[in-house]
This record gives structure tokens, sequence and C-alpha cells, in this order.
């Protein structure tokens, strides 16, 4: 997994104002690991001190997604 600065480091090269963070998980399971939680207060952090506003982290797999926004994660 990529660390918050290899994450955002595109975004502030870009002087991106806002980002969607997606990742898909092979095992095919939805469900957010702890890493997953983890990283995604992380990001939100980081993009805060940054000047980034992450609006969603949305984890995917062929038969749907999980969005962290849409059940109330975020």
């Amino acid at each position: 997994m990529l660390s918050d600065t290899e994450l955002l480091a595109d975004p502030v090269t870009d002087s991106a104002a806002a980002i969607i963070v997606a990742h898909n998980h092979p095992s095919g399971s939805l469900s957010p690991s702890k890493e997953d939680v983890e990283v995604t207060k992380q990001l939100k952090a980081a993009g805060e001190t940054l000047g980034i506003k992450v609006l969603g982290h949305i984890i995917f797999n062929q038969k749907g997604y999980y969005s962290f926004l849409e059940k109330g994660e975020w």
C-alpha cells in the first residue's frame, strides 16, 4: 500500500483542490480492513494540512463497491 506522502504527491504537484481515493480488493471482500480505515483517517488529516480536500474513499471489486461516505464513515 502506498503511503500518504505517495498518494498525495501528484495532487500536490498538480495543485489539486480535491481528490477521491479508490482501490480494489482482489480477494472479493468489500469490507474495509483496519489498514483501510487507518489510511483513510491519515489521508483526510494530511489533505487538510495540505489544503487538499479528500472527498471520499472507495473500495471496489468485480461485483460492487464500498463507499466510506455512503456508509456514513466519512
